[in-house]
């Protein structure tokens, strides 16, 4: 039986409009993650 985390966070990227959920590595600092990923934060700055 996979294991599945039903009720995490959401946010949407600003760059490509797709919605991420929270990460473990972004436990601390969940407040401040504005894009999904490195590639969108590169196109967004």
């Amino acid at each position: 039986m996979a294991h599945q985390k039903p009720h995490l966070p959401t946010k949407t990227c600003p760059v490509c409009e797709r919605p991420f959920t929270w990460r473990k590595k972004w436990a601390r600092d969940w407040e401040n993650v504005v894009y999904c990923s490195q590639r969108c934060r590169r196109q967004g700055a």
